[in-house]
């Protein structure tokens, strides 16, 4: 792949991609690892996408599959590293609203303690704006799952985050 070719594809997809990376990583480090390594990955062998139809399903495949690898090889890091890295990320920009704040804070907490294979289908769904349809091939998962897993997913959510709303409202 010449190397402005993948220079237009890093542009037009690398931000959607960190941003799906860290929520499946929560870490920024092993999410800028993982961006690098798939981007390296498509210069090494351009081939790969050749035949693509949708190069944003195609690349979130990619990232998510390089996701899953540096989960499981976290898995094997010391209780420290794994503690560091289940903590809440600031996945959000900083609002100036003190409740707007605290209502971002609680969200990626709670983000942060679904499990990963329902927080990726909810961040494809509601980031990403996919369909369900788009998040099943990107994921490599049959349809109804990657309906289920958002629902799941957003049931959790729903739970974890009905006593805040309360208090704010």
């Amino acid at each position: 792949m010449p190397s402005r070719d993948l220079e237009q594809l890093y542009d037009r997809h690398a931000a959607a991609l960190f941003a799906f990376l860290l929520n499946l990583t929560r870490d920024e480090s092993d999410t800028r690892d993982a961006l690098q390594e798939l981007f390296i990955k498509i210069a090494r062998r351009p081939e790969l996408m050749a035949d693509v139809r949708s190069e944003r399903e195609f690349l979130l495949r990619l990232a998510h599959n390089l996701a899953i690898d540096l989960i499981r090889r976290r898995a094997s890091r010391s209780r420290a590293q794994e503690a560091f890295g289940e903590e809440p990320m600031a996945v959000f920009a900083p609002a100036a609203d003190p409740d707007e704040a605290a209502y971002r804070k609680e969200l990626a907490a709670a983000l942060g303690e679904l499990p990963p294979d329902q927080r990726a289908v909810i961040h494809l769904k509601l980031w990403e704006g996919l369909t369900f349809e788009a998040i099943a091939t990107a994921l490599e998962i049959p349809l109804n799952t990657a309906a289920s897993r958002y629902r799941y997913g957003l049931d959790k959510l729903r739970g974890r985050l009905r006593p805040l709303y309360d208090d704010l409202r």
